[in-house]
């Protein structure tokens, strides 16, 4: 109970953090080539082991760095993981917003081409998401959540992109 409430306190922090990131100045300089090829690895390790107690700490320098950083915006959208993903009762949602929104992070670093590209950013954070959940099902079997698995069916399908594209309609 008190991992989950940690999350989502992150989330809220996340939340909030990055919608007035644009109204603030930024209280720091830059991010650095070192703190960017940081986060991407730190994303890469939760996409593989989302569960893994011993990464919270990266986890935590990850968001923490990721909200204070002010040139590196990420534009989170919780619908690419399924309609109303944020108001489900399931137990890694937290985890999930949190890779989803790392792994876009990774994308903008890795692709700075195409950071301006919402749909192949949010195709991006939802791949690690998905990954994501893959490793938490490795784990925990019974872990399945329906919109996830619809999720990963139109990835196994290659339309991915398309339901992303779909379900990120309304997001800002």
């Amino acid at each position: 109970m008190r991992k989950r409430t940690i999350v989502a306190t992150w989330l809220v922090m996340l939340a909030i953090s990055l919608s007035s990131v644009a109204q603030n100045t930024p209280a720091r300089g830059p991010s650095t080539p070192e703190e960017r090829a940081r986060l991407v690895a730190i994303a890469r390790k939760l996409e593989a082991a989302p569960l893994d107690s011993s990464l919270n700490a990266e986890r935590e320098w990850a968001v923490k760095w990721l909200i204070e950083v002010p040139d590196l915006t990420v534009s989170l959208c919780t619908s690419v993981l399924g309609k109303d993903f944020l108001k489900t009762k399931y137990k890694y949602s937290s985890n999930l917003v949190v890779q989803l929104t790392l792994s876009s992070a990774a994308f903008i670093i890795e692709h700075p081409d195409q950071a301006g590209d919402k749909v192949a950013m949010y195709t991006a954070g939802a791949e690690g998401a998905l990954k994501a959940y893959a490793a938490i099902l490795k784990d925990n079997p019974k872990a399945k959540w329906k919109a996830l698995d619809e999720a990963v069916e139109k990835q196994g399908q290659g339309h991915l992109a398309d339901y992303v594209r779909e379900n990120s309609q309304g997001c800002k």
